[in-house]
């Protein structure tokens, strides 16, 4: 199916707004031309007088048939202006609301697709498909669907106006449309290529622009500014010399045109005249096919516009079809479970796993989270540790082996209930361009007070958070980068402790502050897992030692587990991990 074909099958539920826009671009142009074959008639009128053709329809007097006229004028031009005060209005309102769909479906899908889709692609990639590529189909619906309904309108039109006045001048007027549309279609195959190239070079330019923004201090305190800049230079070089490719073709559409429109004005100027000289074209009907002659053949120019609008369009809704025909995840699918109904029992049965680019990660592990104890894995970089929350809360499924939550292979619950379950605050902290309130209340309507001061508290962020200019009402701004590492992991650990999950996950919670901030979070997350299912992801092996167990993961196995003072008496390899992390030997 081509891309226009799924483009319309996807926009169906628009077929009203289509049809009503579709109709005054028609209406439109009809009164559009009109006043060139009014033109016609008045040069009737003044060469012919009496034996006009307003006189044959029974307006007798000069003065009658040019007041016909003027009022005739007037309403064409009225109703022209009319229907295209309405096509505008329609044509950029259906404009308005397909990008609004096609941003939201791409977005809603984004999040059902699999982790592993999505990981595959940048951020700036996928940036630019949620804003560029919609917002170049967003310009061609603006104007360019129009031009190309008007287009086909006057081809009907003045067509059927030329053969009625003279088949001759029309057969000889029409010759050149085969080799316009000939080459419209000619330049269409080879600009498609060259407009997918532009559209994928600009999701390169987002990419590279995207992460540079992000990691604006490391570039700054590497003094690395010349060197960004000039990786900077070259994508955008790239997608300029992208560009200058296709607009080389598309430059060359017009120049072309103009020598098959100057033919068909030539044959209606000369054949034309030379009926007319002969008596067997009226001097009215002769100008009118003059006239009409560029109402024919000049808004085919605009074609090369409207070909470049739909190549871009086409190219961009390729690249969104596309995503939405990814398989997504349907987050709802499987039983439902309630939080209130979890104890918080978590088992591990010969769990397997393999990225497909990484090969195997986790080999067989086992391993069991009492209800309402705190269970920490630990391990290198690598080990597997963060795969094992993936696979929990079903972002990944097992390649072999089981995961229970209460006995239920998790499997079998759906993924928007089993997440309901868990509460998760990991290094990365997302925290929203928006009030303290709606941070740490994220997901809820509306935030009780009482309750989020009572969550700020436990996460020992209290002090902090009323200090703000606004308190709970304080925006953050973006990223929340106005805030330090630590007071960002509290609204973390907040917002934990107001969605007051049965079971708690803590993956690298506190790997990128400093001791000290560790040392306070540690008290904050202490009071936080009391009595709660708890399971702690770390390699700094600090976080942990109050656990009630700690299994130690090493190349996707289990190769240790018991307290932190069992451990550390085994000196086995968190006995070593131990002494690394505190000095007592060095590497």
């Amino acid at each position: 199916m081509s891309v226009l074909s799924r483009l319309l099958t996807y926009t169906r539920d628009y077929r009203g707004w289509v049809s009503g826009a579709t109709a005054c671009s028609v209406l439109n142009k009809l009164f559009d031309i009109a006043p060139e074959i009014l033109i016609g008639m008045a040069v009737d009128v003044v060469v012919n007088r009496q034996d006009s053709l307003l006189a044959r329809w029974g307006v007798s007097t000069l003065h009658q048939q040019l007041a016909w006229l003027g009022v005739a004028t007037f309403v064409i031009w009225f109703l022209e202006s009319f229907f295209e005060y309405l096509y505008s209005v329609l044509w950029r309102n259906l404009a308005q609301r397909v990008q609004h769909k096609l941003r939201l479906d791409a977005y809603r899908h984004l999040q059902r697709l699999p982790s592993g889709e999505v990981e595959k692609r940048s951020t700036g990639s996928l940036l630019a498909l949620l804003n560029d590529d919609v917002n170049q189909l967003e310009r061609f619906l603006d104007g360019g669907a129009n031009s190309l309904i008007q287009v086909l309108t006057s081809v009907i039109l003045v067509g059927a106006t030329f053969f009625y006045l003279s088949p001759l001048v029309a057969a000889l007027a029409f010759l050149p449309i085969p080799l316009i549309l000939v080459g419209a279609f000619f330049f269409q195959r080879r600009l498609q290529p060259r407009y997918a190239e532009v559209r994928e070079q600009a999701a390169r330019v987002n990419a590279r622009l995207n992460l540079n923004l992000h990691g604006l201090i490391n570039i700054q305190s590497y003094g690395t500014e010349d060197f960004e800049a000039d990786r900077v230079e070259k994508e955008s070089l790239q997608y300029q010399e992208s560009n200058r490719r296709a607009i080389a073709l598309s430059s060359a559409f017009t120049p072309v045109l103009r020598m098959a429109i100057l033919a068909g004005f030539l044959c209606t100027l000369i054949v034309g005249g030379q009926q007319c000289l002969e008596g067997k074209l009226s001097a009215g009907s002769y100008s009118v096919l003059v006239f009409l002659t560029q109402r024919l053949l000049w808004p085919l120019t605009g074609l090369a516009a409207t070909s470049d609008l739909y190549e871009r369009a086409m190219a961009s809704a390729s690249r969104i079809l596309d995503l939405l025909a990814l398989p997504a995840v349907d987050l709802n699918a499987g039983a439902q479970l309630q939080p209130a109904e979890v104890r918080g029992e978590i088992v591990f049965e010969n769990v397997h796993f393999a990225y497909p680019e990484r090969g195997s990660v986790l080999h067989g592990v086992d391993l069991t989270l009492p209800a309402g104890k705190t269970t920490a894995v630990v391990g290198s970089t690598g080990s597997g540790k963060s795969t094992l929350v993936k696979l929990l809360l079903r972002f990944l499924e097992t390649n072999q082996g089981s995961i229970r939550l209460d006995g239920q292979e998790v499997q079998s619950l759906s993924r928007r209930s089993l997440r309901r379950c868990f509460s998760l605050v990991s290094q990365d902290v997302f925290l929203s361009d928006d009030t303290v309130r709606h941070n740490i209340a994220y997901g809820s309507p509306e935030g009780d007070d009482a309750r989020l001061i009572e969550a700020a508290g436990v996460a020992e962020a209290e002090e902090f958070v009323l200090s703000l200019p606004g308190g709970l009402d304080a925006r953050l701004g973006e990223r929340a980068q106005q805030l330090s590492g630590g007071q960002r992991q509290r609204l973390a650990i907040a917002r934990a402790v107001y969605r007051d999950a049965p079971i708690l996950i803590l993956d690298e919670a506190t790997s990128a502050v400093d001791n000290e901030t560790e040392a306070a979070l540690a008290r904050s997350l202490r009071r936080v897992c009391a009595d709660r299912t708890t399971l702690i992801i770390a390699h700094r092996l600090s976080t942990v030692r109050h656990a009630d167990c700690i299994h130690v993961l090493e190349s996707g196995r289990i190769v240790e587990s018991g307290t932190h003072e069992q451990l550390v008496g085994r000196n086995g390899v968190y006995a070593r991990l131990w002494d690394i992390q505190t000095g007592a030997v060095s590497l």
